[in-house]
């Protein structure tokens, strides 16, 4: 075969330095568009993005040639480094969570995201992001979760 096809589908988590409430609604859609921006200039496609104040979600489509985390180091390098000159105190935590997707499954994850605000009436971050980590039968360490 002379080609290669992929469908690199990611839901992605992270949460903001300390999960300090740091994206306000005024921040929140330049933000957003920032992402999305830096998301296309690592060659992926931004499908969703959403979240509160506290982490964002990320449903994107990654290109064949970069990895994961090689993505996501950029990504929340870039982002930082730009919301930093916007908004004082800004920052991402140091890691992330990803899981994969699988293309029947796109419209219900971006339901899911473009419903955070929702979602957060009854759930903390942590008990959202332990409920994931369970969901796709990834062992975590609950005294980890957050360094």
């Amino acid at each position: 075969m002379s080609h290669s096809y992929t469908n690199l589908l990611y839901h992605i988590v992270y949460g903001t330095v300390g999960r300090q409430p740091l994206i306000d609604e005024n921040f929140k859609p330049r933000l957003y568009e920032y992402l999305g921006g830096t998301i296309r200039g690592l060659k992926g496609v931004c499908l969703e993005i959403g979240g509160v104040e506290d982490h964002v979600h990320i449903l994107a489509k990654l290109h064949p040639t970069i990895s994961v985390s090689d993505f996501l180091e950029k990504l929340k390098a870039n982002s930082s480094k730009w919301a930093k000159s916007v908004q004082r105190g800004f920052g991402w935590q140091g890691g992330y969570s990803a899981f994969t997707v699988s293309e029947s499954q796109v419209a219900h994850v971006r339901r899911y995201i473009q419903n955070q605000q929702e979602h957060h009436r009854r759930l903390s971050f942590e008990e959202e992001l332990i409920a994931l980590l369970r969901a796709h039968g990834i062992p975590y360490d609950p005294n980890h979760l957050w360094t």
